[in-house]
């Protein structure tokens, strides 16, 4: 089975008939679908995600056939492409910024996301019709719904996130909006210019920074877990690093925190993660996945903002930046322009250790 989000594509692996029963189970992320063959071209039943709970599930029809992602679009009557400011939450006492990136087809269909100060919302799809927008994905964990009505003064509209999340939102045209720089919004507790830390790795192995192994490496430290899709193209972005700059230096640890509390379950989760992503660095199991346990469980940090965190450590041990959230690759010039910084700074740190060791022969 393939899931299709703008220009992204899920390959599903696992999918069983068993009688009428169609079962399909999300590569990553613990998630399946559960449905029944009403007839030659209709399927009726349940999604169901186990990260939310045992009981969490929505209803979910398919039909076979060439169908529109969202049925009865009418012509519409604006272009909505390019960078808007947006507001979610924008009557509530703690509003987020963010911004929206979208990207108008003549038949008024609409690709884009939303880049937030904790990461973006990946792969959006959808359509213009008349003055409203619609957009969605489905990513295996999230199911997402955006909808706005546009006015002379920008859009109005609503975020759905399956049926446990509503929240408003606003957006105005604003091509020189930004968000604070990611690397400003994590930092070390004062008196701390290095890390020390020690988890298990999912083999049982206790691993920390200070092991030999690492000793006058270049380290990426990563604070994620299995069931953030943020988390996932960070992953695929480190794990290429690591294979390209292992030789020079180059060492990845990455530190999870996972949302079940049965740990042999996270562990389960973990390695299945690493098998799917074929992970090449080591995966620290660091506990339950919460913002405060994580900054309970790395006090050296003033706090943890956002899964994914990249901290960067250069050959001495000295932390040389922290990165909060990752723009993906779904949003375009911005993961390119970070992607290429990320790459740039690495090979920065790899060098001044190949300097240094050069001086001291």
């Amino acid at each position: 089975m393939d899931l299709h989000n703008g220009d992204e594509t899920i390959h599903v692996e696992d999918v069983e008939l068993r009688d009428d029963t169609l079962l399909a189970r999300m590569p990553l992320y613990d998630s399946e679908f559960i449905g029944i063959l009403r007839s030659a071209d209709r399927i009726e039943g349940n999604w169901h995600n186990y990260l939310k709970g045992l009981d969490y599930r929505i209803p979910f029809v398919a039909v076979h056939g060439p169908s529109p992602r969202f049925a009865g679009s009418k012509p519409p009557t604006m272009d909505l492409s390019g960078q808007w400011e947006v507001h979610f939450k924008p009557k509530d006492s703690d509003p987020y910024p963010a911004i929206g990136l979208f990207t108008q087809h003549t038949s008024g269909r609409t690709t884009g996301t939303f880049l937030t100060e904790t990461g973006d919302y990946r792969y959006l799809d959808g359509v213009v019709s008349g003055d409203s927008l619609f957009l969605s994905c489905f990513d295996g964990t999230h199911a997402f719904l955006f909808k706005a009505k546009a006015d002379s003064v920008g859009l109005h509209g609503e975020f759905r996130s399956g049926s446990h999340w509503r929240t408003d939102w606003v957006a105005s045209r604003n091509p020189s909006f930004t968000l604070r720089n990611p690397d400003s919004l994590t930092f070390l507790r004062e008196g701390y210019d290095m890390i020390d830390f020690q988890f298990p790795d999912l083999d049982g192995n206790m691993v920390s920074p200070k092991d030999q192994k690492y000793a006058g490496k270049t380290i990426l430290v990563q604070i994620m877990g299995s069931w953030c899709p943020n988390c996932v193209d960070e992953t695929k972005l480190l794990n290429e690093l690591h294979s390209k700059y292992r030789t020079n230096g180059l060492e990845v640890i990455s530190i999870a925190f996972e949302k079940y509390e049965d740990t042999e379950r996270s562990l389960a989760a973990l390695r299945r993660f690493r098998e799917v992503l074929h992970v090449s660095y080591p995966i620290l199991y660091g506990g339950r996945s919460s913002k405060e346990e994580a900054t309970k469980k790395l006090p050296f940090l003033d706090h943890v903002m956002s899964f994914p965190t990249c901290i960067i450590i250069d050959h001495k041990g000295v932390v040389r930046r922290i990165h909060t959230g990752i723009y993906g690759p779904s949003t375009g010039a911005h993961y390119t322009t970070y992607k290429r910084s990320l790459e740039g700074f690495v090979e920065k740190l790899l060098q001044e250790a190949r300097s240094t060791t050069t001086a001291q022969r």
